[in-house]
């Protein structure tokens, strides 16, 4: 009896066959994705057609997708492996989709919401972003005119013939009336550099509740295809020793007066220094003068008692 070669019950198993198929049962003449094998799909080999009206229009470009262990949780790598004039050649590449920035990605976008986005993304500058390319216009397009000859080893066809295949799946599909399904892509999705995302994050003051991105409510993520993934939600911050929330109770709060800022203050450097009162009495007095008193009443009450 045969072993299986995975484990059909895992999640993240379940989601990969699902995507497998859904791009399987709704082609796309622009795309397409599949496992490089049967034996492991973790390993994706993807097809896309350039972006119209480009220097990449008449270019198809083949590239390599590796998903993590646990993915949809964490986001896949791309490369291109067909050259294109806008991202090296066999180098994982640096986006908003991709495992170089994980604090962007969304369990809710999917292999198929990735090539869509990807394909859209050629247009953009380069701008340092790692794995990206500067060139000419002319030079693009002197490649993009080549790469559909180009073969890939494994998949054993070259850029055009797959996405013929493609094409005529999709024919095939209206004529059945099926119409192929319409991706957009996420506002979120935007070109992911290092520096920049940095940058943003410290800059960028976004008001609560204008955020576009898919809210995560009791663990529950909506999926593009209207199921749901048990994915658990990000746990807010753990607040700081000292820390509270601020509660609203209708009544202003007190001003906080803030500490002297001792270095640019010489008096109260001093005043800490040599343990002087705010009055600028020295504090042993004061403590003397409260010890006074305190035997002067001491011996008032032993008068009294002892009349």
């Amino acid at each position: 009896m045969a072993t299986p070669r995975f484990n059909s019950k895992s999640p993240t198993i379940k989601r990969i066959l699902r995507e497998a198929a859904e791009i399987s049962h709704s082609p796309s003449a622009d795309y397409h994705a599949s496992p490089a094998s049967d034996s492991d799909l973790f390993e994706w080999h993807f097809t896309l057609r350039g972006p119209p009206s480009s220097a990449f229009a008449n270019g198809i470009y083949h590239g390599r997708i590796v998903l993590p262990p646990t993915y949809p949780l964490r986001p896949p790598s791309f490369r291109f492996l067909t050259p294109s004039g806008r991202f090296e050649a066999n180098r994982e590449i640096c986006l908003s989709i991709s495992g170089h920035h994980e604090e962007t990605w969304q369990p809710a976008w999917g292999i198929r919401t990735a090539l869509v986005a990807l394909r859209s993304f050629m247009e953009t500058d380069a701008k340092g972003q790692l794995g990206g390319l500067e060139c000419s216009k002319a030079e693009r397009e002197r490649i993009a005119e080549g790469s559909g000859n180009w073969k890939c080893g494994i998949c054993a066809k070259n850029n055009r013939e797959i996405l013929a295949e493609c094409e005529e799946a999709a024919k095939e599909k209206e004529k059945e009336g099926q119409q192929a399904e319409e991706v957009a892509i996420p506002n979120e999705l935007k070109m992911g550099y290092k520096d920049e995302m940095g940058k943003g994050k410290e800059t960028a003051e976004e008001p609560i509740g204008t955020s576009a991105a898919p809210v995560a409510i009791e663990g529950i993520v909506n999926t593009t295809d209207g199921a749901s993934d048990t994915t658990p939600a990000k746990p807010y911050p753990p607040a700081r020793p000292g820390q509270t929330a601020p509660q609203p109770t209708g009544q202003p709060q007190a001003r906080i007066q803030p500490l002297p800022n001792i270095q640019q203050n010489p008096q109260a450097q001093a005043q800490l220094v040599h343990g002087r009162s705010n009055d600028g009495v020295p504090m042993w007095i004061d403590r003397a003068i409260a010890g006074v008193v305190v035997l002067l009443v001491a011996m008032v009450l032993k008068i009294l008692l002892g009349l």
